[in-house]
């Protein structure tokens, strides 16, 4: 109905999954690697949570696509199963000929030994996912932990993944299931997008789906956030009826009044009503965890702040029909460069050019090139995000943009300013608005870093690891003060509230964990020498 008047080839908020719609917000990527680090190293349980729509069944499709070749997958999405029923869903799952005995728990598990047995002296790996385990009876839960006995005198022969609600949290805190808790040496909250997550989420569908300008004000945007509380699945019903309602009205933008209306149809009460109401679920969610409502509380003043940077003043005030800032002499039109240098807008050679910043050479072989960077014991970071979250990270970055057809063009920014950054193209560098790049920018960005460990590593609280050692001294360095105990290799609560105190300073994602995007500032902050992201001229 609506799509033709807005010029979209499609709608863009339909609840169905889409691939070509894939947002990963930096929460969703940060969670997606520890999934990953925990299947290919740990030998226990991972946890993901995460509320309802908050996008947990996105990082289920994303963790299969990028597991290994020598692994095999049994994926459990039906709750409602007997112990024995879910014994030998697994078995089908991986293709296993269930046994005669097929209502014999005994059989059932032998089989599976076997099969487990037989797949690793293949030099294969077994992994079972369950969704929805916060529905599962409390005998079915003590039948996975019973599944964790099935090892060689070195090896786990199954990897376990937990994904579920915030209830699965309070279930594992129970009493006769504090052996599965103990067990679990992963865990991951998802929590909802932030309100600058939740703007982008909302032109990045809009431009998957064709869209050529923002039919969203910033205004809108911002209100789609308080109403949804960040959860996707509410901004798409919100912004799917708030398009309904501006084509019924005629109106060419959406606005706060228009998202407002559609959040009474969908809640069925007040606007204001609505968000409290999804608001006050949020906190529920989120009341068992002692300790961290202060956290946020923070958390959130910092993302208030952060929102008003000059960057966001700047766009919401283009978004809102505000003055735009005027830029500065010698800016060139960021659009007609990608269309007259399109020869070098290729990912081929943003790399090359990436490469070149850092000192080293991008070989001209098949071999990708982050694979090739590994050789220079580099590292490829790639995300999605903010113009902000770029600037924490002070590193030159390959950014992807789209021209007004839609094509893509990789390029990469050298410098930035509060209105201003200079770009390169090519052996060219070029001075361009800010606002301009953060039109044609679908928010996805990739930087090289240095890891100090020689590999990619992740930190989580509660592992038990050498390498803990070099977050441990290292943080204790820069922030001045030791983490006692400084010879411990645990990841022990009181490392954890340290590394939350340094998100909190330098505006990153507070969650406790020492991923890459906590280690790239690191590293700034100990100046190893690293090419840094410069102020533009």
């Amino acid at each position: 109905m609506y799509t033709s008047f807005f010029g979209l080839n499609e709608k863009p908020f339909s609840i169905t999954p889409n691939p070509r719609y894939l947002y990963m917000s930096e929460r969703h990527t940060e969670a997606l690697a520890h999934l990953i680090y925990g299947i290919k190293d740990s030998g226990g349980f991972i946890q993901l949570t995460g509320e309802v729509g908050t996008g947990k069944t996105t990082l289920i499709r994303g963790l299969l696509q990028r597991l290994p070749d020598n692994a095999d997958i049994a994926l459990i999405l039906n709750p409602q199963l007997s112990a024995t029923e879910f014994l030998g869903a697994i078995l089908e799952e991986l293709g296993v000929d269930v046994p005669k005995q097929s209502d014999s728990r005994k059989a059932l598990t032998a089989a599976l030994n076997h099969y487990l047995l037989e797949n690793y002296s293949k030099g294969r790996r077994t992994i079972l996912i369950v969704d929805e385990a916060q529905n599962f009876a409390v005998d079915v839960l003590e039948q996975i932990r019973l599944l964790t006995n099935l090892e060689t005198a070195k090896h786990k022969l199954l990897q376990i993944t937990l994904i579920g609600q915030p209830e699965l949290r309070t279930m594992l805190a129970r009493t006769d299931l504090r052996q599965l808790a103990q067990r679990i040496t992963a865990r991951y909250h998802l929590e909802p997008l932030s309100q600058a997550e939740t703007e982008e989420y909302v032109r990045h569908r809009l431009r998957v789906a064709g869209a050529t300008r923002n039919i969203f004000s910033g205004a809108a945007c911002r209100e789609l956030y308080r109403l949804s509380g960040g959860i996707p699945r509410i901004v798409n019903v919100l912004a799917d009826r708030a398009l309904l309602g501006a084509f019924t009205h005629e109106a060419v933008e959406v606005t706060p009044a228009l998202v407002r209306k559609a959040a009474s149809e969908v809640y069925g009460a007040d606007s204001d009503s609505a968000g409290r109401w999804r608001i006050a679920a949020r906190v529920a969610a989120v009341a068992g965890l002692a300790g961290l409502l202060i956290g946020a509380a923070v958390f959130t003043a910092l993302r208030f702040v952060e929102q008003r940077t000059p960057d966001a003043a700047v766009a919401d005030g283009n978004a809102d029909g505000a003055a735009q800032v005027m830029p500065a002499a010698g800016v060139e039109d960021l659009e007609g460069l990608l269309l007259a240098n399109a020869q070098f807008t290729d990912t081929r050679s943003a790399f090359a050019t990436l490469f070149n910043v850092w000192g080293v050479e991008l070989r001209p072989t098949a071999t990708p090139a982050c694979d090739q960077a590994k050789d220079y014991q580099l590292a490829c970071f790639l995300n999605r995000g903010s113009i902000a979250q770029v600037r924490r990270l002070d590193r030159p970055a390959i950014l992807t943009l789209n021209d007004v057809a839609g094509t893509p063009h990789q390029i990469v920014l050298r410098s930035l300013d509060d209105t201003v950054a200079e770009v390169s193209l090519g052996d060219e560098l070029h001075t361009v608005r800010v606002t301009e790049l953060s039109r044609l920018w679908l928010g996805e960005y990739l930087v090289l870093w240095r890891p100090q460990l020689g590999a990619v590593k992740a930190f989580v609280p509660g592992m038990e690891d050498p390498d803990v050692g070099w977050l441990r001294q290292n943080l204790a360095a820069i922030q001045g003060r030791p983490i006692d105990p400084m010879s411990s290799n645990v990841y022990d609560e009181e490392l954890e509230a340290r590394v939350r105190d340094y998100q909190i300073e330098h505006r990153i994602d507070v969650d406790g964990m020492a991923g890459q995007q906590t280690q790239i500032v690191m590293n700034s902050d100990l100046d190893i020498g690293a090419p840094r992201l410069a102020r533009a001229h």
